[in-house]
């Protein structure tokens, strides 16, 4: 049903954060693949993904990544972001709320929990990335918008999108690279 797919570099920390946060969609069977796009990957990053299952891509394109994905919809995460509990519920409402009623599938994203919620200055001065709260995609506009983005984050900037009732943890600060 949902493929994820995660850029991930040297941090084995961070990937193994969002990694344990998919499981219960791995349970579910919502969660049909996990592929780790290498940005760099050092040795302990490789393995957590390689004991966790996942797919690494390394050296292919991202619109073939997204071509070989095995789910209908995507779902871009950044490496070490946590997804509440409460995820696996907010996205199949989502996917159903649209296959059910043949609306035009539209991408969503999570809502930051409150706690990690910028304060009023750090919304004008921080660096804000279009991935922070994570993207629901459906397969097909995925691979339009793959056609000219060489990164995940280029994919999601501009990406007009609905809320989903689940609320996701941003990588912590340590893990920035």
């Amino acid at each position: 049903m949902v493929s994820v797919i995660i850029e991930a570099g040297e941090d084995p920390h961070a990937l193994a954060a969002s990694l344990s946060t998919l499981v219960s969609g791995a349970v579910e069977g919502m969660v049909r693949e996990v592929v780790v796009i290498d940005r760099g990957l050092d040795a302990a990053t490789r393995k957590v993904a390689d004991h966790a299952g996942c797919r690494i891509a390394a050296g292919e394109s991202l619109a073939a990544i997204i071509g070989l994905s095995r789910g209908n919809w995507l779902l871009l995460l950044e490496a070490g972001a946590r997804l509440s509990i409460d995820w696996t519920e907010a996205v199949a409402t989502h996917i159903g709320d649209v296959e059910g009623r043949a609306l035009t599938p539209r991408a969503a994203r999570f809502s930051r929990a409150k706690r990690d919620q910028p304060g009023f200055f750090a919304r004008f001065t921080g660096r804000r990335t279009a991935l922070v709260e994570g993207l629901l995609v459906p397969k097909p506009q995925a691979i339009g918008l793959a056609k000219g983005a060489g990164t995940l984050e280029e994919m999601a900037k501009g990406l007009a999108t609905t809320r989903l009732a689940a609320t996701v943890r941003p990588r912590l600060p340590a893990s920035r690279g």
